[in-house]
């Protein structure tokens, strides 16, 4: 019986050998630029028959600038103080063979080790204050997420009191901001920190309280639970109902304040032991990056060829395509040690880390309605595209002079129409993500030149940075998946003038808008009330819960869908109701 290799064997072996024959077809391209530009010049010749002299000649001209030099002339980057960059390579070239192999392996067994021993030195305890080991939270990571998800009278969201668990918050949370308007009362904020309250309550105890919406780690580091830099551990106590939460700045933060009732609150346990116990947990993220940075850049200063980058990078096929058909064109035998590891590993550590180094460019998403709304956004926007613009244009020129520009300029006019076609899909929308962007522009830098070693890392640093957050989100998405928790942009009900009696206030409503079958009526960002017309329901009475502060007022329309599920409209902004008894009309516009 004839032996058959094994199904995975040969998987590999037809996955090697085509990337083998595109890699060699992409070579002989770049060796040979013009081998296949009598096929059309001949059927071009036929084309020019029937055009203009002056348009044929210009087009001519055109057509022979873009294909370059004859005979092309290929990039290469001469290093400043050859002998000072090559000086680490030169040196280790002394040792025999499997000395340097043996280096190489205890230098990657030595990062590994390092790596786990930060890792484990800021492992999270087993138990904080004595209510168990601390639960990994995300930096907007909160109690009550909306008053929609938490339902009528915040149900969903129960417990309000009388609980306690210990957390661990990540390093960095404090820049972490709302990206859509978000409603506190008669307040609206965006691009700031969700963190409402963080004043002692005087009249049950000296702990800093915070509206159960805050985002949790946020108001750690406002309360100096937790450092921003690090990160670290902490104990919350859910405290129930409040009645009033004060501003203040604290810790680089700026908390909102709210002069009204909220039923759930909390504050942190101070004491010693908590402190205590907590004070081995933080966030190794600096840490492994600095260790990474150090390791990463003696490898680019003693590696001569790129070949270690190839087994070093993921094993995934994206990964792969960027080294073999990018990566390498920019490396292979580039000598100048000293600017590869500045240029390429720098721009590298920065993209991987740009929710850091770039949070500082009003730009969080590439939405139309982000753009629009962000304070800046448009600004940058322009400036970014005019600095992609001038690295473009240079990088077409040094393609033009290696003759490769033809094939790329085919590239991405393919790039382009495919993007105009995803956009024409109905009912989705293109959704440019950080690792998208790497990809389209990432062929772009596959040339040996400075701009091209920055570029270069700094595309890939991206790719990783959004594979790693986010994964491979999709490139086209719904409308309410790019909107999140933003406004829908519908309709919202028209309120009468209420009618005030004592302690009671009644409000109705005009009508129902097309599609909605009853409204929903927020009290304080809480929802009291949830209507159905086909029940009558068409007007909504309120008896005052606290005489010595104000009361809000948001109203919405709702539509039951089968299985328990509520869908809402955009609500009203907030209408007043003051302690004297007076009323604040609603103003208009949604929140």
């Amino acid at each position: 019986m004839p032996y058959r290799e094994p199904r995975s064997l040969l998987s590999e072996r037809c996955w090697k050998h085509t990337l083998l024959s595109i890699e060699k077809s992409l070579e002989y391209a770049d060796a040979n630029p013009y081998h296949n530009w009598s096929y059309v010049g001949s059927k071009w010749r036929k084309v020019e028959e029937k055009l203009p002299r002056r348009m044929v000649r210009w087009t001519r001209k055109a057509i022979e600038w873009i294909k370059g030099p004859e005979p092309p002339v290929p990039y290469r980057i001469q290093p400043f103080f050859e002998r000072i960059q090559t000086f680490p390579t030169r040196l280790l070239s002394r040792l025999p063979k499997l000395a340097r192999v043996t280096i190489y392996l205890c230098a990657f067994m030595l990062w590994l080790v390092l790596f786990g021993v930060l890792i484990s030195k800021r492992g999270l305890p087993s138990d904080i204050g004595g209510v168990g080991a601390p639960v990994r939270l995300a930096c907007t990571s909160k109690l009550w997420y909306s008053s929609q998800s938490c339902g009528l009278d915040g149900t969903n969201c129960l417990p309000f009191d009388d609980t306690a668990f210990s957390f661990f918050c990540p390093s960095d949370c404090a820049g972490v901001e709302v990206l859509n308007p978000y409603t506190i009362g008669d307040t609206q904020i965006i691009y700031q920190s969700l963190v409402v309250g963080g004043t002692p309550n005087a009249t049950e105890s000296s702990e800093f309280v915070y509206r159960g919406d805050s985002f949790i780690c946020g108001a750690a580091i406002h309360a100096g639970i937790v450092k921003d830099s690090r990160g670290g551990c902490g104990v919350l106590s859910l405290i129930g109902e409040q009645s009033s939460y004060g501003s203040a700045a604290s810790h680089g933060i700026q908390s909102v304040g709210f002069n009204s009732s909220f039923p759930m609150s909390f504050d942190f346990d101070q004491s010693d032991r908590v402190v205590r116990a907590a004070e081995t947990c933080g966030d190794p993220r600096w840490d492994l990056l600095i260790l990474s940075t150090i390791f990463t850049s003696t490898f680019s200063l003693f590696t001569t060829t790129s070949g270690a980058l190839a087994s070093f990078l993921p094993a995934a096929f994206v990964a792969t395509v960027i080294y073999r058909f990018t990566i390498r064109k920019t490396l292979r035998k580039l000598t100048a040690q000293i600017e590869k590891t500045v240029l390429w590993i720098g721009g590298c550590w920065v993209g991987a880390m740009s929710n850091v180094t770039l949070e500082l460019i009003p730009l969080q998403r590439l939405t139309s309605h982000d753009i629009h709304q962000q304070p800046g956004a448009i600004t940058a926007l322009v400036i970014l595209v005019l600095v992609i613009a001038g690295v473009a244009i240079y990088q077409a020129w040094c393609f033009r002079r290696e003759g490769r520009l033809p094939r790329y300029l085919a590239l991405y006019a393919t790039l382009g129409i495919g993007l105009c076609i995803l956009l024409a899909v109905p009912g989705l929308q293109l959704r440019i993500h950080h690792y998208i962007l790497a990809l389209l522009l990432l062929p772009g830098t596959s040339l040996q030149t400075r701009p091209s070693l920055l570029c270069q890392g700094l595309l890939v640093g991206l790719f990783i940075n959004g594979i790693a957050r986010w994964g491979f989100a999709s490139i086209l998405q719904t409308a309410a998946a790019l909107r999140g928790d933003a406004q829908l942009g519908t309709v919202v009900p028209n309120i009468t003038t209420p009618i005030i009696n004592a302690t009671n206030i009644t409000f109705a409503w005009t009508g129902l808008a097309k599609g909605y079958e009853g409204v929903s009526v927020l009290v304080n960002d809480v929802e009291r009330f949830r209507g159905s017309h086909q029940e009558g329901d068409t007007s909504f009475t309120w008896t005052r819960q606290d005489s010595a502060h104000p009361e809000f007022f948001r109203f919405g329309f709702i539509n039951y869908i089968p299985f328990g599920s509520v869908s809402y409209s955009d609500f009203t902004h907030a209408g007043t109701w003051w302690p004297n008894g007076s009323w604040s009309d609603i103003p208009p516009g949604a929140s």
